[in-house]
């Protein structure tokens, strides 16, 4: 690709941690919606496997490789804005990792499934008898409360995976730059300059 140069951007830890989230939220979503019996012990314990996963990425931020890191991460308001502007060319972004309105879906979808990984900790589930193993610490109005959120979390989450599914459709189709294959192999088309920078 003329102007652009292949550059390895995703580590094979973040792209082993992003398809494994990918799994235990999709897994996770499934056994809270469709609850039974037999499930209701494998959504908390994915809701566990998740909580690490979380704190790991947390982590990662701070000693992981510069695409991931939280200086990467978060979006000047004018890099967003001066994004914005051009977002409708029919070109590849060819952003070093995440590009700035990739960055905020990232920075949602990981305060939204942090939330929803942290009150499952507090849930009841009176159909099932069950209750995360930190119920019984709080009221239980809170209880309540927190359950409440747990399932309308539940439904932004599926809003914010709609959408990055949709944003990867774009991109691939109206762009040209395919936002998979980089996240299976770590190569990834890069601007020249910012390749350089």
């Amino acid at each position: 690709m003329q102007g652009f140069e292949l550059e390895k951007v995703w580590d094979p830890v973040t792209r082993v941690w992003h398809w494994v989230l990918v799994l235990a939220v999709s897994i996770g979503w499934s056994f809270g919606k469709f609850m039974s019996f037999d499930t209701i012990q494998w959504h908390f314990y994915i809701g566990y496997l998740i909580l690490g996963l979380m704190l790991f990425r947390f982590l990662w931020g701070f000693i992981g490789p510069a695409t991931v890191s939280y200086r990467a991460i978060v979006p000047t308001p004018a890099a967003l804005i001066a994004y914005l502007k051009n977002i409708g060319r029919r070109q590849p972004s060819g952003a070093r990792g995440h590009n700035p309105l990739g960055s905020i879906s990232v920075i949602a979808m990981l305060i939204s499934i942090t939330a929803q990984g942290v009150t499952g900790l507090f849930i009841e589930s009176d159909d099932f008898f069950e209750y995360g193993p930190l119920a019984g610490y709080v009221s239980e109005a809170t209880v309540s409360r927190l359950t409440w959120w747990h399932h309308f979390n539940a439904d932004v989450i599926m809003v914010l995976v709609g959408l990055h599914v949709a944003a990867i459709l774009f991109y691939l189709l109206w762009k040209g730059e395919n936002l998979i294959k980089p996240m299976i192999s770590g190569w990834k088309w890069v601007k020249r300059d910012r390749a350089e920078s």
